[in-house]
């Protein structure tokens, strides 16, 4: 495990090298400055919008599949808003909490999240569903412990690295061999659930923030050329994970079965054209399209506001990334900017890949759309990132 130190100094000279940009953005005082000012408004309405753009985009693609499997139309819209209500009530008194109290308290919240995707694998606690055990009920209440680690992920790994310095980042011993230790266990825990989804996006969010934290760029090569082998080996070891590999490369070699998914998600996309065929005039949310309201969102709003509606989406995607920059370049701290980076790449990153999948882009991941995909835990986990940015934003330079 890796222990951070907390009155370490980062040195205020970046090295000279490719990763120069990044040290630099890294390498400022690590102070905070006294003054307090206003959240970044434009992130929380973006943000804002963008949760409402899901909520009616749920209501519509849940309508028939919520009607079929529990005689409710809007039961995955109900269910959402439950998770966007106390969502936004953990956002407000985040963006009021300093963010330091996660730098001081991150070891705490890692070993925490740790120990719930342990206790997915225990009988009793542990949900199966669809041959995967990703989940917990405790008296009735079901949440994804992944969710938690992301974020949890985010806050140690940027409190350790900001602990370290550039300098001690870049050595092999002190920088990259705990940090490849760490983020392997993390990734192994995920695996066996099995998530390879979100695995992807834990590892890379984890690189990234290890990355523009200053560390040495033969050791990011290593730890792709070591995460690609493995990914690749998890490729080979599991019949539907090649099945689905295969497929992403040829859909239609297997319409009924494997392509079926995407092919549908394309024949959605296609039908929406420019303009689309209108709000709640789907016809591939009528039990065609698999997870209308899940990782297949995406096809159901091209299909139904078409390309039109799907640039919005895009555009508020771009909005809530551009503050983000904005905040991390401003950010007072070595803290501060690498945990901005962090949510930001996490959130970003996973929407990108959500989309990109679903449009055939990469092979079928199973991740959601952030801010728009039916799921109360991820819903709860993303506005809390944001209700923690927003605090940081309220210390920008």
């Amino acid at each position: 495990m890796i222990k951070t130190k907390k009155h370490h100094q980062v040195p205020k000279e970046a090295p000279r090298n490719v990763r120069g940009f990044f040290a630099r953005l890294t390498g400022a005082d690590d102070r905070v400055q006294s003054g307090k000012g206003s959240p970044d408004m434009i992130l929380l309405g973006a943000v804002g919008l963008l949760v409402l753009f899901g909520l009616m985009m749920i209501a519509s693609a849940g309508s028939i599949y919520g009607d079929y499997r529990f005689d409710d139309a809007y039961y995955f819209f109900k269910q959402q808003i439950v998770g966007v209500a106390l969502g936004f009530i953990v956002l407000f008194g985040l963006q009021g909490t300093n963010y330091h109290f996660f730098r001081k308290w991150s070891l705490v919240f890692f070993v925490g999240a740790v120990a719930l995707l342990i206790a997915v694998m225990i009988p009793g606690l542990g949900i199966t569903a669809l041959g995967a055990r990703r989940w917990i009920d405790i008296g009735g209440v079901s949440f994804q412990p992944a969710e938690a680690v992301k974020l949890a992920m985010i806050l140690y790994i940027s409190a350790w690295c900001a602990s370290k310095g550039v300098k001690r980042i870049s050595d092999t011993m002190e920088g990259f061999v705990p940090f490849f230790i760490t983020l392997s266990c993390i990734s192994f825990l995920i695996a066996l659930q099995p998530d390879v989804g979100t695995m992807v996006v834990v590892a890379l969010t984890a690189v990234t923030i290890f990355f523009v934290a200053g560390a040495h760029l033969k050791h990011i090569i290593a730890l792709f050329l070591m995460g690609a082998c493995a990914l690749a080996g998890l490729i080979v070891a599991a019949p539907y994970r090649l099945e689905r590999f295969t497929t992403f490369l040829n859909p239609s070699a297997d319409a009924q079965d494997s392509g079926y998914q995407i092919i549908q998600a394309l024949i959605a996309i296609g039908s929406g054209g420019v303009s689309g065929l209108g709000l709640g005039a789907s016809r591939q949310k009528a039990l065609y399209l698999p997870e209308p309201v899940g990782d297949s969102i995406f096809a159901i709003i091209a299909e139904e506001l078409g390309l039109w509606g799907s640039a919005i989406l895009l555009v508020l995607f771009a909005v809530i990334l551009w503050r983000f920059v904005r905040i991390a370049l401003g950010a007072p701290d070595v803290f501060g900017r690498l945990v901005t980076i962090g949510i930001g790449v996490w959130l970003i990153g996973q929407a990108m890949m959500n989309i990109a999948a679903i449009t055939g882009l990469m092979p079928l991941t199973g991740i959601p759309l952030s801010f728009v995909s039916f799921g109360g835990t991820a819903m709860v986990f993303a506005l809390a990132a944001i209700g923690i940015v927003l605090n940081i934003s309220r210390y920008s330079k």
